[in-house]
């Protein structure tokens, strides 16, 4: 009547031996020491407060506000055949196939073997096993396995989390690839867009400077010319076709940039025509808090989980100064010598089962040097996201500038092209009426000129600042739901240890 008392007694001290024995490797003195910045805490500036405060934010399609259906059409060809983005998605398959490697640990494994060998002994007694000679013998095994791991201090459930996280902040990575394509298309289209206006105004400069030189001719002609003017108008031609052979180049360059954005050759590119960019509705700022300013950028989001994946690094480092126990089971037949179907009878059966227990009694420092290094990985990930941070809302801020000011300047040198072609229309109106010569008018149209190239410029400069501030707001391509929660930026059973 006395075993059971015996038998938990024996229970008892095992435990109190084991927990004894595995705490002779001390996790004391290594913990994270990296903490987060409060982002809502951090000032921002004038550009920022001054935004409309109205949560609408960019179309994950957030280049069609441009309305050019040939820029649309390339970039949905852009993201089923671009190689970075191709490659980052298989980064993202390579992730959740690892989550789903690490979480099946948690799962109960079953094994079975079979292993059917038929002997023939030979008849030679010499070499052969005398009384077995010319007989034939099975030796025959057959077993199923069972294991299970308990996981008593989460250790298995970390690990299937750390990949997990790992798999989302590979997700998030290629959203940031899709926006780092779709902006660099949209960026290289504008200044395609560019190139063609600038060329338009070289072609009209050039037509402008043939008649200077035909009228210089013409006065020379009629005696009241020199061939000074007449050397002075034609000096101006061949820098203006080189002008022209420079954006020419320069467009051809695009096209071929464009081509390799969208992974095709450079003979596709020459089905581009002329772009036909507009300017739409500009996205508004949701809120005075930075985190929702940030929140939506897939590069925030990503370092985000990186963070998360950390944290349980840090855990499963934690865990594994812990002993470790799992289920052991076994069934199986075994049967040596014997004929074939002896194998299936119950005299051949054999099983075992108990837990298999692991202690850490003394490892010569490595589990404390896998947790400092989970630890310094932690602290890495934090600073890393608080960078994120703060840059974003720079990107932000910067691009807010830029758009401001951008339109601020459209407005002046849209002034200034009014007031050129004023003077142009003046200029050319007293010539009719013969008040003035042509010089004059052509004075101020080449004055026109300039001014149209500037607005030309400011206007690409627009369009260029819209798609850096919808950028820099994320694109619209990921939602801060998507990222993990607060409490899963933070170690489980660590401490973050105070800086003095």
């Amino acid at each position: 009547m006395s075993f059971p008392r015996t038998n938990s007694l024996l229970g008892i001290s095992f435990l109190v031996l084991t927990s004894t024995i595995s705490g002779c490797i001390s996790t004391h003195g290594i913990a994270p020491e990296a903490q987060q910045l409060d982002a809502n805490a951090l000032a921002t500036d004038d550009a920022i407060r001054a935004a409309t405060l109205d949560a609408q934010w960019p179309a994950s399609q957030w280049w069609r506000a441009y309305r050019d259906p040939q820029l649309d059409r390339w970039i949905a060809e852009a993201l089923t055949s671009n190689p970075s983005l191709a490659a980052a998605a298989a980064r993202v398959r390579s992730a959740k196939a690892m989550a789903g490697l690490v979480e099946s640990a948690e799962a109960p494994h079953v094994n079975g073997s079979v292993d059917l060998r038929r002997y023939t002994w030979p008849t030679d007694n010499f070499y052969g096993p005398g009384e077995l000679a010319d007989q034939t013998t099975w030796n025959n095994t057959a077993s199923l396995g069972f294991s299970y791991k308990l996981d008593l201090w989460g250790r298995e459930h970390d690990d299937s989390e750390r990949a997990l996280d790992r798999a989302h902040q590979a997700a998030a990575e290629e959203r940031v690839t899709v926006l780092e394509l779709t902006t660099n298309i949209v960026r290289t289209y504008i200044q395609l867009s560019l190139q063609y206006a600038q060329r338009d105004v070289a072609h009209a400069t050039l037509e402008q400077q043939e008649q200077i030189a035909k009228l210089a001719k013409r006065q020379l002609e009629g005696g009241i010319g020199t061939q000074f003017e007449v050397s002075q108008a034609e000096a101006l031609l061949p820098e203006t076709h080189r002008q022209i052979e420079a954006l020419d180049e320069a467009i051809a360059l695009s096209r071929n940039q464009l081509a390799a954005l969208a992974g095709k050759g450079p003979g596709d590119a020459a089905s581009l025509t002329r772009p036909q960019l507009q300017l739409g509705a500009m996205p508004t700022l949701p809120s005075r808090l930075p985190l929702e300013l940030v929140g939506h950028r897939p590069d925030v989001v990503a370092s985000r989980w990186q963070v998360a994946m950390n944290a349980k690094g840090v855990d499963v480092a934690r865990a594994d100064f812990y002993p470790n126990i799992d289920l052991m089971a076994s069934i199986g037949q075994s049967m040596t010598m014997g004929t074939f179907k002896e194998l299936f009878t119950a005299k051949k059966t054999g099983y075992s089962f108990g837990p298999a227990i692991s202690l850490p009694i003394f490892d010569g420092g490595e589990r404390r040097s896998q947790l400092g290094i989970a630890s310094a990985g932690y602290d890495a990930a934090v600073a890393h996201y608080n960078q994120t941070i703060l840059e974003a809302l720079k990107d932000i801020s910067d691009n807010l500038i830029r758009l401001d000011s951008a339109n601020k300047q459209a407005d002046m040198a849209h002034e200034s092209v009014e007031a050129a072609q004023r003077t142009y229309d003046i200029a050319r109106k007293a010539f009719e009426r013969g008040l003035t010569d042509y010089l004059h008018v052509l004075d101020a149209q080449t004055r026109l000129f300039a001014q149209q190239r500037v607005e030309q410029q400011v206007q690409a400069m627009r369009l260029s600042a819209q798609a850096g501030l919808i950028t820099a707001l994320g694109g619209g391509a990921i939602a801060p739901e998507d990222g993990p929660e607060e409490k899963d930026l933070k170690p489980a059973r660590v401490e973050i240890a105070k800086k003095p």
